[in-house]
């Protein structure tokens, strides 16, 4: 029988051990040392009388009882925090602040409308916007400097607790100067013709990380390495060493429709939609009223123009928020 004392706090612990296999990366997740997340497991699993782990396999595998207490203990904190949501009403609406993080090209194209919405929807809900690169934007989710964030769904979140939902795709664009020699050529522009040319690209220069990149894996499947003379995460910077002849910019299609474009032709590259970007969440972490309330709001925005609805069949994370 399952004990009276048992605390929400051994969930949570509980949960980031499953969502992300160790119990070193959950203390990570939870912001809290591993043997406490130790101590807050092996309680629950007195509570409960039974083993919850096989920790003789790497990463740890759950038991038979341990699968079971999952669904439950989920079932417990998300009712707790529907409970929070409900009783906000009370107190006269959703209460709280929200960090919410986001790279460049989203932020200029989509996130004034969330603010508004927002605003409108949730006047005591206070959103406090960090723009970031993918990559770090990654970092801040998984140091819990930022509850929710817009990012490219391409690379993948490392973390196995990280969930995400659509939101939408765009194509990737080729900027030059009119009198360019790839101005001569039809739409969409071919990845062969493109990579005649010096490039300038999103990312960090020499970075290894970058290769996962929409730009850079488009151009690995047609037979060729994107290796471009310089690479910036700011779509205005990219447009400016277009313009000054360093090079031809490859980019999505909303950092060159946020950004001043004067002296450059925005042409389609090859490959159909080649961004999608969702919202992501660290389910490792309960989510308060407030970021539950801007997370469906998010989701329930209308996309930028000009961008497009991810098919179903397109894969990556996608998880329901109640």
């Amino acid at each position: 029988m399952l004990r009276t004392d048992v605390r929400l706090e051994w969930f949570v612990s509980f949960l980031a051990v499953v969502d992300t296999g160790s119990f070193v990366a959950a203390a990570e997740s939870t912001h809290r040392s591993q043997p406490r997340v130790s101590m807050h497991v092996a309680a629950l699993e007195r509570g409960v009388g039974v083993p919850l782990f096989n920790r003789r396999k790497r990463p740890v595998e759950l038991t038979d009882a341990g699968v079971a207490l999952a669904v439950h203990a989920r079932a417990i904190l998300d009712e707790l925090d529907a409970t929070e949501a409900a009783m906000a009403a009370w107190r006269g609406g959703t209460r709280g602040v929200v960090t919410l993080g986001s790279h460049p090209s989203a932020s200029a194209a989509f996130v004034p409308a969330v603010l508004q919405q927002a605003a409108a929807a949730s006047p005591d809900v206070r959103v406090v916007l960090v723009e970031r690169s993918t990559l770090e934007l990654d970092e801040a989710l998984a140091a819990g400097e930022v509850d929710l964030c817009l990012r490219p769904m391409s690379p993948p979140p490392a973390r196995p607790s990280v969930h995400g939902h659509p939101l939408w795709q765009e194509p990737l664009v080729v900027l030059h100067p009119p009198d360019h020699p790839l101005a001569r050529l039809p739409e969409p522009l071919s990845v062969a013709a493109v990579a005649e040319h010096p490039l300038l690209s999103i990312g960090r220069l020499a970075a290894p990380e970058t290769g996962e990149f929409e730009s850079y894996r488009l151009f690995r499947e047609r037979g060729y390495e994107l290796e471009p003379v310089q690479a910036t995460n700011q779509p205005q910077t990219l447009m400016a060493m277009a313009r000054h002849g360093l090079g031809v910019g490859v980019t999505n299609w909303l950092a060159a429709h946020v950004a001043d474009t004067s002296g450059l032709q925005v042409r389609r590259l090859e490959g159909g939609c080649g961004r999608r970007v969702a919202v992501f969440w660290d389910s490792a972490r309960v989510l308060t009223a407030a970021s539950r309330s801007l997370l469906k709001e998010i989701m329930n925005l209308p996309r930028p123009p000009g961008t497009e609805a991810v098919p179903v069949h397109a894969g990556g994370p996608d998880s329901a928020v109640e």
